[in-house]
């Protein structure tokens, strides 16, 4: 083996431990969720948790795509990672659901650079022909972290602290800032254009103006009251200002002239309705059975196994044979699987058997895995080297927008549903019985020890109420999982040949 392929190597190591961490960190804190709000309280506020992340790692990531196409991809890899790092640390240290959620906001501007310049990297530095084994190979270890990371963390959450599921980030993090320091050199030349301030700032003001409208509308506020329109006049403001100053800058974060090419526009549209749905799976399974199931964190974690596992098993299998095959052909069919998954998800109720939610799980997995590695080589088939941090970043960016908008969305569903039907089995009281907790304290709920206080007869409705609410949001979740179907159709059969690579001359020296 040559030196440079002996760099190659390393490379490659420290690009795989960075998708192991970032994908580790998030099914973690999906597995710890009940223990999470169960130690701190704030039922209410727990999805900020989730999209306090997500929010700021879309916010990051059109600018670090653009910044890497400008100065570089190895600096703000290494500036993502010590940022990541330092979030990491700081969640560690939360005491409140408040804390951990503005702690989460900084780890998630580093995941912004991180995980489309990790990408961007893989196809910087493999010709086409070998970019779906890449591709599929990364696919298939964020599946298999995803697999660890719950055991990993339901374990120290169950016998240690849920804190600690913070700083296993550490020493994964540091051997793959390391690997990429010392072994990865640039050899494409990167031309200097101008940041889009302008359409950065709007982008993620209008996004969060958004997010808050939807958060707090009829819930602190009414739909109609002046916090609530004044949020939505704002995103709309923001959002046309956004299109305008993407029209007239000369390197936009988000250029028009991409989504003119079909496959990257359908491929970008494909993978937000991906996020949307698939985001309610993986945070409400851990819930449903720890708050309805009366599992632990591990219980929790351990069911989210078989899902992870067909992520593994479809993101290998859709990247190869995307490549003999091509994209359409293959996304349609894993596609339909996904949505037949998510349907399967919204027939479950309080008495639903853990053999039979393994078993939807596993068909989601398999339905969402090959969006992964599939949609990423897609999506840049068409753009050239100078533009593929842009390309990577866009699809990113737009799939994090489907996530945290559909996080958003479908948890004030699942939460106004359970709160009508609390209200509904107790008669609008706020106690579930004398002397026991109140109806909306999440403790209750996802304690072991005080649902051993509670009456089995209170238990009952409080359980079958919460079953109810999280079947009601994947029932929702078939509405994007239908628009996946729908807009696979319309991606090209285009596949890789050897051809796109006679001009690309970037390696690793």
């Amino acid at each position: 083996m040559t030196a440079n392929e002996n760099k190659i190597g390393f490379v490659m190591a420290g690009l795989l431990l960075s998708i192991l961490m970032a994908s580790m960190d998030n099914t973690i804190v999906a597995t710890a969720m009940g223990t999470i709000v169960a130690d701190l309280g704030d039922m209410e506020k727990f999805i900020w948790v989730t999209s306090a992340y997500m929010v700021a790692e879309m916010a990051g990531m059109p600018i670090f795509g653009k910044l890497s196409d400008m100065y570089g991809r190895k600096k703000f890899f290494l500036f993502g990672m010590i940022l990541f790092l330092f979030g990491s640390i700081l969640c560690g240290t939360a005491q409140t659901i408040e804390q951990l959620s503005v702690y989460r906001a900084i780890q998630g501007v580093g995941g912004g650079a991180l995980i489309p310049i990790t990408f961007t990297i893989i196809f910087d530095i493999f010709p086409p022909e070998k970019r779906g084994k890449m591709t599929g190979l990364f696919g298939a270890v964020f599946g298999l972290s995803s697999i660890f990371g719950p055991l990993l963390g339901a374990y120290i959450t169950d016998y240690i602290s849920w804190h600690w599921v913070f700083y296993i980030n550490l020493p994964l993090g540091i051997t793959a800032f390391l690997l990429i320091l010392v072994n990865y050199k640039e050899s494409l030349e990167h031309k200097k254009q101008n940041i889009d301030w302008l359409g950065a700032f709007t982008l993620v003001g209008a996004v969060i103006c958004l997010m808050f409208a939807l958060e707090l509308g009829g819930n602190k506020y009414d739909w109609n009251s002046v916090q609530i329109l004044s949020l939505f006049a704002g995103f709309a403001v923001l959002i046309i200002i956004f299109l305008f100053a993407e029209r007239k800058a000369s390197d936009p974060i988000i250029s028009y002239d991409m989504f003119k090419n079909r496959l990257f526009a359908s491929s970008t549209l494909v993978g937000l309705f991906y996020g949307i749905a698939f985001i309610v799976a993986s945070v409400y399974i851990p819930i449903f059975i720890q708050g309805v199931s009366g599992g632990t964190a591990t219980n929790s974690g351990l069911i989210l196994l078989p899902m992870m596992l067909g992520v593994v098993v479809s993101s290998q299998v859709g990247a190869i044979s995307a490549v003999k095959l091509g994209y359409r052909n293959v996304m349609s069919v894993f596609a339909l699987i996904f949505a037949a998954g998510m349907y399967l998800l919204s027939t479950i109720d309080g008495d639903t058997s853990r053999t039979v939610i393994t078993i939807y799980m596993i068909i989601v997995g398999l339905g969402t895995g090959a969006s992964f590695s599939v949609l990423s080589m897609a999506a840049i088939h068409h753009i050239a080297p100078s533009n593929r941090g842009s390309a990577n970043s866009t699809i990113s960016f737009v799939r994090q927008l489907g996530m945290t908008v559909g996080i958003t969305i479908f948890g004030i569903i699942q939460r106004n549903d359970f709160s009508d039907k609390m209200a509904e089995a107790f008669g609008g009281n706020d106690k579930m019985a004398p002397g026991t907790a109140s109806i909306d304290d999440p403790r209750a709920i996802l304690s072991q020890e005080l649902r051993s206080h509670i009456p089995v007869p209170v238990l009952n409705k409080i359980t079958d109420a919460l079953a109810g609410s999280i079947a009601q949001a994947f029932a929702w979740a078939l509405i994007p999982a239908v628009l996946v179907v729908v807009f696979v159709f319309m991606l090209t059969n285009d596949k890789l040949t050897m051809k796109q690579g006679n001009k690309e001359s970037s390696h690793v020296q």
